[in-house]
């Protein structure tokens, strides 16, 4: 059989990927002169990305992707980046003592930015260990694979606009694209440019409540930083302590921001046509804010009435209507749709606190997103085709289809969506045994529960998970065997795992 895939185009394009990377990596140069730390590490890391970048670029001289070269290079592009955005924590980290100097820990740390998954590699996270530059970088990775890599390229780059449906279809995550405009790099810019808003307006606030005395510890840095990480869904923070260094004002800001991120993106083109009634009648944007509320309401209630916190932390809890409700709203929030953040340690909370917080995790944020999960439409759609076959069970000759906000959908749909839901359970299933096995091969204690947690910590895009594993703790007790294999289910979990695995097909790449 003769190869069908032209991998030369998309390696070609890869390349350009990563030479515009070293342009990302001016912002963390600039912290650098700012503070006098660590400007060599990016100006050799600027250097290697321009040399990668234009090394690869010369494998090719087209850039016309066909359908299968588009699914290509996003695969590419997504461990390119990845890797690249390794070395500047191997370089500082070199001849040190920071975890991240290793560089399966690195490429964990750049990987898990760039997904949005938010799990750390390294034991420690200060401006002791590490350079205001390094850490800002490590924001940074968030930010630009939150909206999506692909997304930018297409809004930037000519000539990936010119297969930008298909891209943008392979990397965004949810069942289906929405096109917003006629010209797809029309869509990319304008979903870039909520991005972008939210964004700003969202550092505004948090500058707003430093300057007004609410947040003494938000200073400019801390609001740019957790402005890259909030709307991505992401979770990294330059304070070891997460959103809980911060005081219940941001606690409570960061919140609706949250919320935002784990919307589709695609919905607030409407509310700029004036379409007010058919976003709040969005079924998926109900079910979403529903489910919030829903899950909220359950750990309130446990945790006003201390039924579910160990005892020294239900005196923190039990009967404080405003703490209880925070933490919970707040965890819900940040956990439902991927992001990570934490104003307690909940891995220290009572068993039941912690089933319902992983129930949320399985849950995840809306198509269209930078939440990471099943998403929200695809336990839509596999409820109402369940109920729709035990309706045809009872009448076998009705003829009922599967409809979500009065439009029917596509069986071919449905279809692919149960295919998706089966194959995530099954490897995350998959790799939780693996992480059990790993971790008794090298004597490391880890419950069912821990791995658990970090198989779906990781394929999820999560981060924190329990035990060891919780909002302070850190991945880097896990031998390399697993920590490759958790990189692989962040890189996965973020493409929506079809895109990836159809790369290991005789079917893809043959005639």
């Amino acid at each position: 059989m003769s190869v069908r895939v032209d991998w030369r185009q998309s390696v070609a394009l890869t390349g350009t990927v990563t030479k515009y990377l070293a342009v990302a990596m001016l912002v963390p140069l600039g912290i650098s002169f700012v503070y006098g730390e660590d400007t060599v590490v990016f100006l050799i890391s600027i250097a290697i990305a321009i040399v990668v970048g234009l090394a690869l670029e010369q494998v090719s001289d087209s850039h016309e992707l066909g359908p299968r070269e588009a699914l290509l290079f996003v695969g590419l592009s997504w461990g390119a980046v990845a890797v690249i955005g390794a070395i500047p924590y191997v370089i500082a980290g070199y001849g040190t003592e920071s975890a991240l100097g290793e560089p399966v820990n690195a490429l964990f740390e750049s990987m898990s930015g760039f997904t949005t998954t938010g799990a750390t590699a390294t034991d420690e996270i200060s401006f002791a260990r590490h350079s205001h530059a390094l850490l800002m970088w490590r924001q940074l990775t968030q930010w630009l694979g939150g909206m999506g890599i692909i997304v930018l390229m297409v809004a930037i780059l000519p000539e990936a606009a010119v297969n930008g449906a298909q891209l943008i279809e392979s990397e965004a995550p949810g069942p289906e694209l929405q096109k917003l405009t006629p010209k797809i790099a029309e869509t990319a810019r304008l979903l870039w440019l909520f991005y972008l808003g939210f964004t700003v307006l969202y550092i505004l606030i948090l500058l707003g409540l430093h300057y007004t005395g609410y947040a003494p510890n938000m200073d400019a840095y801390n609001a740019v930083a957790h402005g890259f990480t909030t709307l991505p869904t992401g979770g990294f923070s330059p304070q070891a302590e997460s959103i809980a260094y911060f005081s219940p004002a941001v606690q409570w800001a960061v919140i609706p921001f949250m919320l935002i991120a784990g919307m589709n993106f695609a919905l607030f083109y409407l509310l700029l046509q004036d379409e007010y009634a058919a976003f709040l009648q969005d079924r998926e944007l109900q079910a979403y804010l529903g489910a919030n509320a829903g899950v909220a309401v359950i750990l309130w209630g446990l945790l006003f009435t201390g039924s579910a916190p160990p005892l020294e932390l239900g005196g923190i809890t039990q009967g404080a209507l405003e703490n209880s409700l925070r933490q919970a709203t707040f965890q819900v929030a940040s956990l439902l749709n991927s992001t990570g953040y934490a104003t307690s340690n909940f891995a220290e909370w009572g068993n039941t606190a912690q089933g319902v917080l992983l129930f949320a995790m399985f849950i995840g944020g809306s198509a269209g997103s930078t939440g990471g999960g099943v998403k929200i439409v695809r336990w839509l759609v596999v409820l109402k085709s369940i109920r729709r076959q035990l309706f045809t069970t009872a009448h076998p000759s009705a003829v009922r289809p599967v409809r979500l906000g009065g439009q029917v959908i596509d069986e071919d749909v449905i279809n692919a969506i149960y295919g998706f839901t089966l194959l995530y359970l099954l490897t995350f299933g998959i790799a939780t045994v693996f992480l059990l096995l790993d971790a008794g091969r090298v004597g490391l204690e880890l419950t069912v529960f821990e791995a658990i947690s970090a198989s779906l910590a990781t394929i999820g895009n999560i981060g924190p998970g329990f035990g060891f594993l919780g909002p302070f703790g850190t991945y880097e007790l896990f031998p390399e065997t697993s920590k490759l294999l958790m990189i692989f289910l962040m890189w996965i979990g973020r493409l929506e795992i079809i895109p990836v695995f159809v790369l290991f097909t005789g079917a893809f790449w043959n005639e």
